[in-house]
């Protein structure tokens, strides 16, 4: 059986349903799978398996004590009609590179691809470990995990979910899309701060013994929907071997043939996926980490040195910002040689000082990682550049990872064939978009803008849009940093 270690504390080992389950590790480390086990099923068979059936293949390796059945079911459940294309995760060939469309969800983001699937692993594993206690998702956002766990755990018996997210900083889209989010176990809160503070909060209360028997004594514990939660890890590095097996199918690759990966970065837990598919065996070549000018994850892979000691500055790509990485912690624990301890120095050194450095030994493990990153002006010049040359539209996360991956092929002249992680749907950023294509457009209103994409992009408005213009506000409340704790026991009618 597969288990779970802390990343923090070699002694804290649990299953995968435990890890899903609790979401977060004691000491505030994060669960990792023990060893990263081998892909076993060969590329000649899963070329012809459907995207549901390859997700069995690669997730009962790591959910080892879920039944067939159990795995199977999630999957039915999570993988349905509440994706606009069968294909679930389509590839689309534009210019020299493969996006890998991961927006065809519920709330159009890639977050939708392991937050279909989380309530059913969540309350699967609470029926197996016995868990009597009803389950409070609470859970941090840059913008698309938020409404991605709101639209997954809605109305999901036995389950709350309590989102903070930064008032000034996510799209009017994506704050929309949270604040008319219906079902009475929803609770919806904006902070006067940004995600690294509402991220910090959640993880306090997380690690907070008083908090946890308090809830305990009134029938509640908590559980992550972030990507820090293991069960959101997992089914991520699916969609990697699907595209994988997509490009043999169509002939565009050889099997065994390396490919590169493009993936814009914030919390890390996307790329890390891909990192995790390289290591079980896919033919990855380089992992390119695509930053926005919050380009922490770029220093670091360029000098070896993690800091977040600097201004945080709000984009055009509001998700990716981020200064402190939470999955780069799965990383480093790896590269330490899964030394806890040593990872736990580093932890602390974060915490206390901002910053920390890798050895050279360490450092050299990164080899097959590229960091770059795109400026705001570099951002909009690709989405309109391959909009007027190819006629295809992409929202500003993914133009990040475009611009970055014709900085690696100018630097390089790798010519690799690459998959490129296309994380949003452009009518989740429409302002930023039309505006790259042109400014004329920033003078509309956002939901005019959406007719207008609608008309350049001939992409039918999404079902997630269109539900949300008329659309009530149902979520009204906004705190302070200092009052997330309060305002979650009022919530759950906790003193």
């Amino acid at each position: 059986m597969m288990l779970y270690v802390s990343t923090r504390n070699a002694d804290e080992k649990v299953t995968a349903s435990q890890a899903v389950l609790k979401g977060l590790a004691e000491e505030g480390g994060l669960f990792v799978p023990e060893q990263i086990p081998a892909l076993d099923v060969p590329m000649d068979k899963l070329k012809d398996m459907t995207y549901q059936e390859m997700a069995y293949e690669v997730m009962k390796l790591f959910l080892t004590d879920y039944t067939e059945e159990e795995l199977k079911a999630c999957i039915r459940n999570a993988y349905d009609e509440k994706f606009d294309t069968s294909e679930i995760a389509p590839l689309v060939k534009v210019k020299d590179a493969y996006h890998l469309e991961l927006f065809h969800g519920a709330t159009i983001a890639f977050k939708d691809m392991a937050l279909s699937i989380l309530p059913h692993l969540l309350i699967t594993a609470a029926r197996k470990n016995e868990v009597k206690n009803d389950i409070v998702i609470l859970t941090a956002t840059s913008g698309d995990t938020g409404k991605a766990a709101l639209a997954g755990f809605a109305e999901v018996k036995g389950t709350k979910i309590i989102v903070f997210y930064p008032k000034d900083g996510v799209s009017p889209i994506q704050q929309k899309q949270m604040v008319t989010q219906k079902g009475d176990n929803t609770f919806v809160v904006g902070i006067n701060g940004n995600f690294d503070q509402a991220q910090t909060g959640v993880k306090q209360m997380f690690s907070d013994p008083a908090l946890a028997s308090l809830m305990k004594a009134n029938g509640y514990q908590f559980s992550s929907a972030n990507s820090i939660n293991i069960g959101r890890l997992v089914p991520q590095i699916v969609y990697y071997v699907y595209a994988y097996a997509q490009m043999v199918k169509s002939g565009d690759i050889q099997g065994g043939e390396k490919i590169n990966v493009v993936v814009p970065t914030g919390n890390f837990g996307n790329i890390l996926a891909a990192f995790y598919a390289k290591n079980m065996g896919l033919p990855i070549g380089k992992l390119i980490c695509a930053s926005n000018e919050n380009k922490v994850l770029y220093d670091f892979f360029t000098t070896g040195t993690y800091n977040k000691n600097r201004e945080f500055i709000l984009t055009s790509s509001p998700s990716m910002d981020i200064l402190i990485s939470s999955n780069l912690e799965r990383l480093i624990y790896r590269i330490a040689g899964n030394s806890a301890q040593k990872n736990q120095e580093l932890m602390k050194s974060l915490q206390e000082t901002g910053a920390y450095t890798i050895t050279e030994e360490m450092k050299e493990q990164l080899a097959s990682f590229y960091g770059n990153y795109a400026s705001e002006e570099e951002t909009a010049a690709v989405i309109r550049e391959v909009y007027q040359n190819d006629g295809y539209i992409m929202d500003t996360h993914t133009a990040v990872a475009a611009a970055v991956y014709k900085k690696y092929r100018n630097e390089t002249k790798d010519g690799a064939k690459t998959v490129i992680a296309s994380t949003a749907s452009p009518y989740k950023f429409t302002r930023s978009v039309m505006k790259a294509i042109d400014d004329k457009y920033d003078k509309k209103p956002d939901f005019e803008l959406v007719d207008e994409l609608e008309a350049l992009s001939k992409v039918k408005v999404p079902k997630a849009v269109e539900e949300i213009r008329t659309a009530p506000v149902i979520h009204k409340t906004v705190c302070e940093v200092d009052e997330m704790q309060s305002v979650v026991k009022e919530f759950l009618k906790i003193k």
